[in-house]
């Protein structure tokens, strides 16, 4: 059992959750279907063995915002 980071944040009508550690993210209506719709995901990645050689270890997590010019 491995633990790993998540965050979700909104875009348009929906909920996005995104792993940290792997490049895995779902979506939902609701920030616990987003959740949940995670979870499921990041299991049938992890069907696969070798996938978890992808793992990123993050000890620490920080959120943050910035302004740039584009």
């Amino acid at each position: 059992m491995r633990k790993l980071k998540y965050i979700v944040y909104k875009e348009g009508k929906h909920d996005v959750s995104q792993c940290l550690n792997v490049d895995i993210s779902s979506f939902g209506n609701t920030i616990q279907e987003a959740i949940d719709n995670l979870v499921e995901a990041l299991e049938l990645y992890f069907e696969d063995k070798d996938a978890a050689d992808n793992i990123i270890s993050i000890k620490e997590t920080m959120m943050g915002e910035t302004l740039i010019h584009v």
